[in-house]
């Protein structure tokens, strides 16, 4: 019998399983290798809007394609042999998502087409040529979650007006950590703001960045993008609300765990956009004649409950605003 693996989620209250066989037990199908950034169980929501995309160019899972799923669960330095991996493989495509990601599969490769979703520049980060022609054997989508990095920060002042400077915690190992800095110090001059900024590479140095975040009373806090940061959401909301930090944050997922507030493109559908693209190249176009594109949906969530924790009044224009209100 031949051996087959599967990888079963749960997605809106539906158990959902997705094959994944090795190339050598069906040689027949192409293969799509999956290489990202963090864990399966956090990713349900996102990995089935790749589905989507994918099902949309007619490719299913197991009856027309085949996929291997390579997770890094937020360890930067497993991308590397991860990616490595995949390419010994043979795999028709890959699909990375986020920056390091992206590079290393990059790196890993020049022949195998790739298609990333990112938070930042595509350009700047050296993935490709240009918006319009990417070139070699690299295209997908611009996330701008780095770009919206002064945006949450207009959001954040308008729940906390009397704040006079404002925090921003990156991860330094992150390679456009130095790009949100730089963005968020833009953005805080501009409103006459002080900005402090605070690094954490690991969940020590989270718990001692917000120990000074409080002691220094920093004001509120943005929390960078970041896939190590998305990895242990749970201890960075529980840690602002320890230290009642007012805290916008990057994605929905921080929100509903008991996060005060996140902007950000909405990653289901961007990870959508992934499979299309990857499927469109199955069928035969080229990764160099494909541009790159950017998010056309995003979202504001706000959690009602934590605001009214943290005694701040949302105003009623705000909540019109936002796409989705936890209470």
């Amino acid at each position: 019998m031949r051996r087959r693996e599967f990888i079963t989620l749960v997605v809106g209250g539906t158990a959902v399983t997705w094959p994944f066989v090795a190339r050598a037990q069906n040689s027949a199908l192409p293969v799509i290798g999956l290489l990202h950034r963090g864990s399966a169980p956090q990713n349900v929501n996102t990995i089935a809007g790749f589905h989507d995309g994918l099902g949309q160019t007619g490719y299913v899972a197991g009856q027309n394609v085949t996929i291997e799923y390579r997770w890094a669960d937020g360890q930067f330095d497993r991308l590397p042999p991860l990616a490595a991996d995949l390419v010994r493989r043979g795999v028709t495509a890959l699909a990375a998502f986020a920056p390091p990601t992206a590079l290393a599969a990059k790196s890993a490769t020049t022949n195998i087409p790739i298609v990333f979703f990112i938070g930042g520049d595509p350009v700047k980060l050296g993935l490709v040529a240009s918006f319009s022609r990417p070139g070699g054997n690299i295209t997908g989508i611009g996330g701008l979650t780095i770009d919206l990095v002064p945006k949450r920060l207009e959001l954040l002042r308008e729940l906390v007006p009397k704040a006079d400077s404002i925090a921003l915690l990156v991860n330094s190992s992150n390679p456009t950590a130095e790009t949100q800095i730089q963005s968020m110090g833009e953005a805080t001059r501009a409103l006459g703001l002080r900005l402090h900024i605070y690094r954490a590479t690991s969940e020590n140095e989270l718990n001692a960045a917000f120990a000074k975040i409080s002691q220094m009373q920093a004001g509120p806090l943005v929390v960078g993008a970041d896939s190590f940061f998305i990895s242990v959401r749970d201890k960075i909301v529980a840690l602002a609300a320890q230290y009642v930090i007012p805290t916008t944050y990057e994605v929905r997922e921080f929100v509903v765990a008991g996060g005060l507030m996140s902007y950000a493109p909405n990653f289901r559908d961007s990870y959508r956009q992934v499979g299309v693209y990857v499927g469109r190249i199955l069928r035969g176009e080229k990764p160099a004649d494909l541009p790159i594109l950017q998010p056309t949906k995003f979202e504001l969530v706000i959690n009602l409950k934590t605001a009214k924790t943290l005694g701040l009044d949302v105003p009623l224009s705000l909540q019109q605003r936002a796409d989705e209100i936890i209470e």
